[in-house]
């Protein structure tokens, strides 16, 4: 991960890109990158967003990509570890879904509370 901040750091620095590359404004590119890759699943069946054929694997490779170096971009200007912010998620998450409960279930997590 680290590797990866570095890189992203240093290609907007050659470019100049650090003053377009406020938390609002990535936040903002980071949603238009995701309705991208959602795009590609558009009119698909559940079974063909399975097995995507090669040409549409390559394509969802980039925009999984653009997503990542957004979202890397965007945690560190906000000094956020994004690896650990999902190990916080994950600890919350079982919390809210307990396996007992949530297991083979895809309710909202108050449909989980006593």
């Amino acid at each position: 991960m680290e590797d990866l901040r570095r890189a992203v750091r240093a290609f907007n620095r050659e470019r100049d890109w650090d003053r377009y590359h406020s938390p609002k404004n990535l936040a903002m590119a980071l949603t238009v990158e995701c309705a991208e890759l959602l795009e590609i699943f558009q009119w698909k069946t559940e079974e063909a967003s399975h097995g995507p054929d090669e040409a549409t694997r390559a394509h969802l490779e980039e925009e999984i990509g653009d997503v990542m170096i957004l979202l890397t971009n965007l945690a560190d200007k906000l000094n956020i570890d994004p690896v650990e912010a999902a190990r916080k998620k994950l600890i919350k998450n079982a919390e809210k879904y307990p396996a007992e409960k949530a297991k083979g279930r895809a309710d909202k997590y108050t449909a989980y509370r006593d």
